[in-house]
């Protein structure tokens, strides 16, 4: 039975684990911490992949006072080697006597097995518990598991009336400074991030973290849709000084003096196969970036780019920033362009809905569901969004 409280151990694991959100990719983040006689004696988390893991490190940390103790960690040890041996082991051979795991490993190599080696060497094993916080964690590992595509999540920011811009395109700013904080703390969480050319040009974005309380923000990789290789090389996203890496996704279409000028200035050129309408197939943006190791991509892209992608069905997550501000006018835009649907049967819904204030400006999270059905006679059975297939 999955336990009713969160023990403040797993709690601590739980944010030990935040810390390596964006960075362990293609890995998934988690905490561990030691309790020996209702003192921590140990803690870690996983830095980055091919680093030990995060119990690894709290066993290091509690060194002979491991003997006897209590593991909390996030997500089931590992009993295979990969880049580190076998965390299993690690946990068996330092005299841990009961571990506590809030969630199963998604990785079918794992699932299950890393329980029943503990359990079989006579370790007490307790499940359940910061399950539900675990799962938020790792979401994007779990899908890239299944798909080896990354988990995709959606953001804008809107005024009251459902406008993105202003009639003349002005659009900064429509948040307060508090949700430009949160959006540059989900940035650092990432692993990917991606515009299309409208945005750069109308906007000559960054795409970097900027959080001073953070010594060593993560910065995403930029990923930029251009199928035409049109967006101004002055643009600051092509600066080789900018942190991080940007990649230009494109089609066959790129002149090859503009890919060669791109890759000039560091910047990484995919050529990528154009869908029906002569644009970058997302689908097929998508595998690259899956096998690049990204398990989560924010789009922030401009009404069109969202449009594209939730018309496809490919996001997963949504974050809604609604501002307190009204700037009327028919020819403003709206977040979502795109097709749309033809029905309110057949738009997607969002389930497990948060709301939350930051300064004057609300933020609606949710997950996406679509129907079912293609047509609204038969539409309202909801599905999760995207495709699945286990890695070969």
């Amino acid at each position: 039975m999955k336990p009713e409280a969160t023990p403040e151990p797993m709690r601590l694991a739980l944010d030990l684990a935040r810390r390596g959100l964006g960075r362990t990719h293609p890995n998934p983040p988690v905490g561990a911490v030691i309790v020996r006689a209702g003192r921590v004696v140990g803690r870690g988390f996983h830095p980055r992949a091919g680093e030990p893991h995060a119990e690894v490190f709290a066993l290091r940390e509690a060194g002979d006072a491991a003997r006897g103790a209590v593991m909390y960690v996030t997500l089931e040890p590992c009993v295979h080697h990969g880049r580190t041996p076998p965390c299993v082991d690690a946990i068996l051979e330092a005299g841990i006597a009961e571990v506590h795991i809030a969630m199963l490993d998604p990785n079918p190599v794992v699932h299950g097995k890393g329980v029943a080696k503990l359990r079989a060497a006579g370790v007490k094993v307790v499940l359940g518990e910061g399950a539900a916080e675990a799962r938020r964690l790792t979401e994007g590992f779990a899908h890239w598991i299944r798909t080896q595509r990354p988990w995709v999540v959606a953001k804008y920011a809107m005024t009251l009336d459902g406008k993105v811009a202003t009639r003349t395109g002005q659009a900064r700013w429509i948040t307060g400074p508090e949700a430009r904080t949160w959006v540059h703390r989900l940035r650092d969480g990432v692993d990917a991030i991606l515009v299309g050319r409208g945005t750069v040009e109308a906007d000559d974005p960054r795409l970097t973290t900027r959080l001073p309380d953070l010594a060593a923000p993560h910065h995403p990789l930029r990923v930029i849709l251009d199928s035409r290789g049109r967006a101004p090389l002055t643009a600051r996203l092509f600066d080789p000084a900018l942190p991080g890496r940007t990649v230009v996704a494109t089609t066959p279409a790129m002149p090859a003096a503009r890919r060669q000028a791109l890759q000039a200035r560091g910047v990484a050129v995919w050529p990528l196969p154009p869908g029906p309408d002569g644009r970058v197939s997302l689908p097929a943006l998508l595998d690259a970036l899956g096998r690049e190791g990204m398990t989560t991509l924010l789009v922030e892209g401009g009404p069109t780019v969202l449009g594209a992608f939730f018309d496809a069905g490919l996001v997963h997550k949504v974050h809604a920033f609604i501002a307190p501000v009204l700037v009327g006018g028919a020819r403003a835009p709206s977040p979502i362009a795109g097709l749309g649907r033809p029905h309110m049967a057949q738009a997607p819904r969002l389930q497990q809905v948060t709301l939350e204030r930051l300064g004057p400006d609300l933020l609606l999270t949710g997950y996406l569901v679509l129907p079912t059905a293609p047509d609204a006679a038969t539409a309202g059975t909801p599905r999760a969004a995207g495709r699945e297939r286990h890695p070969a």
